[in-house]
């Protein structure tokens, strides 16, 4: 698939490692009507080998990092990633545990991180849509 694509219609994946859940109501809550994330073309995805987009919330557990890196590689190509939560960041307030990674980008490559313990849903919106920039960049140099 190439990237002009995504640039129109991404589908985004949510995987919740199981924190407070605090990031993932945000995050259903930037995909309700009230929001209208289908105007930038943004859909949730039945799969996860059909979505463009992984959207991570909570703090990384190892366990959860193995489950995080298979649905990585499962996700077709180009793909990126969406880190939501200041312990998708970096473990946030449990950051110093012996059973948490450092962050989502220890174990799968984080294109945009979006800060805030929660971070609103208009915060998620908005980093879904520079991500969506950043991707036109892309498109733009690859057609060059």
């Amino acid at each position: 698939m190439s990237i002009k694509l995504i640039r129109y219609s991404p589908w985004l994946v949510h995987f919740n490692t199981g924190a407070c859940n605090g990031c993932d109501i945000e995050v259903l809550a930037a995909l309700t009507p009230h929001y209208d994330p289908e105007r930038f073309g943004i859909r949730l995805a039945p799969s996860i080998r059909h979505g463009d987009i992984l959207i991570v919330t909570g703090a990384i557990t190892k366990k959860a990092a193995a489950r995080l890196k298979r649905l990585y590689d499962q996700m077709p190509s180009p793909k990126f990633v969406v880190a939501v939560g200041a312990c998708a960041y970096d473990g946030g307030v449990f950051k110093d545990s012996y059973a948490l990674r450092k962050g989502a980008k220890d174990v799968v490559p984080v294109d945009v991180y979006i800060p805030g313990c929660p971070p609103r849903p208009e915060a998620i919106l908005h980093g879904i849509v520079k991500l969506l920039q950043k991707i036109e960049k892309l498109d733009e140099v690859k057609s060059r």
